[in-house]
């Protein structure tokens, strides 16, 4: 099996947020056939196609050229009035563009949702999964949310041993998930 490149996405733009402290878990728990780089979204300009040039802003360009080598895809996001926040909305439009060069084809993924209340983000999860399908993502089956986020994490922000050993078993299934979908 060789090392796969995953780019993060966290929805959540405060330095400090839940997803973030997530993420670097997620990042830690991981076996060592996955290699991580959390691309930021905090600087895009929102997707407008009249400014869709041949020189395009240069944070879209960024962004783009920070996905496009990755072997999958790692979502982490807070839940948003029951959705994703317009943030990582807007990342997804921007990684889809232009029209037939998106970032996103094809590239294995998975999204945790987190949120302080008791479902998780559930909301913001399943509404994530709609564009990626629709980008032709492959999106791992196994679901993940976690309810009541603020309990979930210690004072040393590193995940509670029973949701370290919950998130270890996801990110060692993503990994498989990845293998199978990117190759060997």
């Amino acid at each position: 099996m060789s090392t796969k490149n995953i780019a993060v996405i966290v929805g959540s733009l405060r330095r400090e947020s839940f997803s973030r402290k997530v993420a670097h878990n997620l990042i830690a728990l991981a076996p060592d056939s996955l290699r991580f780089s959390i691309i930021e979204i905090g600087d895009l300009p929102l997707y407008n196609q009249d400014i869709e040039t041949d020189t395009p802003p240069a944070a879209w360009q960024r962004f783009r050229d920070e996905v496009r080598p990755a072997h999958g895809l790692l979502f982490v996001t807070p839940e948003y009035n029951r959705s994703v926040p317009g943030a990582l909305k807007n990342a997804i439009d921007v990684g889809s563009r232009p029209y037939g060069k998106s970032v996103w084809n094809g590239k294995p993924g998975a999204i945790v949702s987190c949120s302080p209340g008791a479902i998780g983000g559930f909301g913001a999860n399943h509404h994530l999964r709609q564009p990626m399908v629709f980008l032709n993502v492959p999106m791992l089956p196994r679901e993940a949310y976690l309810g009541g986020i603020d309990k979930l994490l210690g004072t040393d922000d590193k995940f509670v041993p029973e949701t370290a050993e919950f998130m270890s078993k996801y990110m060692h299934t993503f990994a498989a998930w990845v293998d199978k979908i990117a190759g060997s």
